[in-house]
């Protein structure tokens, strides 16, 4: 496996590649302070709702400052592509059930169900998207700081998602690049860029060819 591969195999663990769920106030906060911090979770929570399709580019950067790029493209419900740089040849699709890893220089495939991703908080539609994390200060109007890790599955790691307002993205709020943390505490930071929305993506899209060779019987 290249040097670039190894930097992306240790980037793409069900961890490392999103986690996109919004919290819950916690009990201590005063009450005008909770009231404040719902209303932002709230509107981060019709953004997200908001996106029936999406391509962004994104940066996928380690803890050691390596990085590699691509294309995201999102359709509602439950579909997800990662397409990386033409020298790394390697793909992530969500096709609403699972999170398929496709490494086309050693022919292999591994799946995650999403279901047991943080990532299904975005890709799931039946999910409850409202109990999942902390809002962090950010010093900023325009930012909003998401923090979100599930308690019952540690092995999720933590992600922090961070939104900018924009008036033209669903729900007023884009999201632009998010942080994950594993289990490992190795950092992964994902920064998004020109977001379309709204475009047409045809579902074959969220199609893949399997590398591994056929058994003949």
């Amino acid at each position: 496996m290249n040097r670039t591969l190894k930097i992306v195999s240790k980037l793409t663990g069900a961890a490392a590649l999103a986690a996109l769920a919004v919290p819950a106030v916690l009990p201590s906060e005063p009450a005008a302070a909770a009231s404040s911090s719902q209303a932002k979770l709230d509107q981060a929570v019709r953004a997200l709702r908001g996106i029936s399709t999406m391509r962004a580019d994104f940066v996928q950067t380690d803890r050691s400052g390596q990085s590699v790029s691509g294309v995201l493209t999102l359709k509602r419900p439950g579909r997800i592509r990662f397409q990386y740089e033409k020298s790394v040849p390697m793909l992530i699709v969500g096709d609403g059930k699972a999170l398929t890893l496709i490494d086309y220089e050693v022919n292999q495939v591994q799946r995650w169900p999403i279901s047991n991703s943080p990532l299904g908080a975005l890709l799931d539609p039946g999910r409850d998207v409202s109990r999942f994390g902390t809002l962090k200060p950010t010093g900023d109007p325009d930012v909003t700081s998401i923090e979100v890790r599930d308690r019952d599955h540690p092995e999720y790691g933590v992600i922090t998602l961070i939104f900018t307002r924009n008036a033209a993205a669903p729900g007023g709020l884009e999201l632009t690049y998010w942080v994950a943390l594993d289990s490992q505490n190795k950092r992964t930071t994902v920064q998004l860029s020109n977001q379309k929305y709204g475009i047409a993506v045809p579902d074959s899209t969220f199609r893949w060819k399997d590398p591994r060779p056929r058994v003949r019987r």
